[in-house]
């Protein structure tokens, strides 16, 4: 799978059943060559004008499943905050 096609996929948390977003980036260990994690960009600032307040950084240990469509993830809930309600 190339990471073009990663960038695809949504990425739902299956603790709350929460769209987190589509993935944004992967971190790489360049000395082993695995991936060890998905980078989502967070929920927009100040109604998304501002950019965006954050990103999810999720361990490769923390996916569930990558299907066709979307990557399930089991991340807490302390770790996801809401967005911001405009």
């Amino acid at each position: 799978m190339r990471i073009s096609e990663l960038k695809q996929k949504e990425v739902i948390n299956v603790e709350d059943c929460k769209r987190l977003g589509f993935v944004g980036d992967v971190d790489f260990d360049i000395c082993d060559g695995r991936m060890t994690a998905i980078i989502v960009p967070g929920p927009g600032s100040f109604c998304g004008f501002l950019g965006r307040d954050k990103e999810y950084v999720i361990p490769f240990c923390d996916i569930c499943q990558v299907g066709d469509d979307i990557i399930l993830v089991r991340v807490c809930r302390k770790e996801v905050e809401e967005p911001l309600k405009c």
